[in-house]
């Protein structure tokens, strides 16, 4: 694929975890505005998932650099950030539903030992 006469070399190609998690933020600081369209309700479901699989390919057309080892450079704190913002969220998620479970236990225990024989 080429856009801007930006031919995508083989190694920029992969997934972006930050491009996933950050998206219309990722998608403005590397010029490149599909990302926008996550702010579209219902449809941002998908639309993450094509960000973060295109979010390398889109930047590196966009983008001025002088070499895939710049690239790469660049996106690897993208990366980091979006990985670490997705094992946050899903320990969040997790703790959570245990908070929730727990409370409901709690719940359903008092009510056994509220009744009297």
């Amino acid at each position: 694929m080429e856009e801007n006469g930006n031919v995508v070399p083989q190694e920029v190609k992969g997934w972006n975890w930050g491009a996933f998690m950050y998206n219309w933020i990722w998608g403005i600081a590397n010029k490149t505005y599909l990302p926008l369209l996550v702010l579209i309700p219902i449809f941002n479901i998908v639309w993450i998932f094509i960000i973060g699989f295109k979010g390398n390919e889109w930047a590196w057309q966009k983008g001025d650099y002088k070499d895939v080892e710049t690239f790469k450079a660049v996106q690897k704190t993208w990366n980091i950030a979006g990985i670490v913002s997705f094992i946050l969220s899903i320990a969040g998620i997790l703790l959570y539903f245990f908070f929730i479970a727990a409370i409901i236990a709690g719940l359903a225990n008092s009510s056994y030992s509220s009744y009297s024989y």
